[in-house]
């Protein structure tokens, strides 16, 4: 089994949303490109946040990253604005 799952990473994902908003993630599919996303950053070179020693693959990296909430995924609408300016 993996741990965190996925309702557990969609959950801490999604924490923060509003009632009636929509969630920034509602499918396994966004969690698993979100967490290959950084972990392919994590394998070009890019530093990962903190660092137990405990996770030393880029995946389980991401996946942890994700569940503390270091890393944090933008919606479309987040992710213009960042571009934007």
């Amino acid at each position: 089994m993996i741990h965190p799952s996925y309702v557990e990473l969609m959950k801490v994902v999604n924490d923060g949303v509003e009632i009636g908003e929509e969630p920034v993630v509602n499918s396994r599919y966004s969690i698993v490109l979100a967490t290959a996303k950084r972990a392919r950053q994590l394998i070009d070179g890019a530093k990962p946040f903190e660092s137990d020693g405990k996770c030393n693959k880029p995946l389980s990296i991401a996946v942890e990253e994700l569940f503390q909430g270091d890393v944090k995924i933008l919606t479309q609408e987040e992710e213009n604005d960042s571009a934007a300016r």
